[in-house]
């Protein structure tokens, strides 16, 4: 670098002698221009340590700061990503299994009031239909409790997630306004 600046100062000095006789501002016959060129030259060294020690450290170390910014916030994004899709991927798995459950109390129910209901039309024929009813009751009743059931579940879940989503704490009233409406318009509220 000191050599290439040097030799560049040796080349301007040792300029032809046709660049003074076409402009005045390269005749270096006039020990003031000789004098300007070297102190332009100088300070044009000095520039370029000034910017080589100090400028552009700063500017690298400023680009080096805002890829690591840059990169600490596409992982943080990531991270927030998978733990959405997590949350999707728990929900999924709490509807259905509140589902399957749902469903099997129903058929447990539905099983209960079938056994009893042929076990006693064994027995009597005139309580036949006195025992339906109420089989048909304990099916209605007991499809009322899953419902209800699934109504909590969802209840539940649906706040969970939008905890874990917005990490405050949920309003208990909205989320059970808003299962209660996704359920009726199912047709299961």
């Amino acid at each position: 670098m000191r050599r290439a600046a040097l030799v560049g100062l040796a080349c301007l000095l040792a300029a032809p002698a046709w660049a003074a006789e076409g402009m005045p501002q390269l005749n270096f016959a006039n020990p003031l221009t000789t004098s300007q060129v070297v102190w332009m030259v100088l300070i044009f060294i000095g520039l370029y340590f000034a910017l080589a020690r100090h400028g552009l450290p700063q500017v690298d170390a400023v680009l080096q700061e805002r890829a690591g910014k840059i990169a600490a916030d596409i992982a943080a994004a990531r991270n927030a990503k998978a733990q959405a899709d997590q949350a999707v991927r728990e929900l999924t798995a709490s509807t259905a299994h509140a589902r399957a459950e749902g469903q099997a109390a129903i058929k447990a129910a539905a099983d209960d009031a079938k056994g009893r209901a042929e076990a006693e039309a064994a027995v009597a024929t005139a309580k036949l239909e006195a025992q339906l009813v109420a089989a048909e009751q304990n099916i209605a009743a007991a499809r009322a409790s899953a419902m209800a059931a699934l109504r909590d579940v969802a209840n539940d879940t649906a706040i969970t997630l939008v905890t874990r989503l917005t990490g405050r704490p949920a309003n208990e009233n909205a989320v059970g306004a808003a299962v209660d409406q996704a359920l009726a318009a199912r047709g299961q509220g």
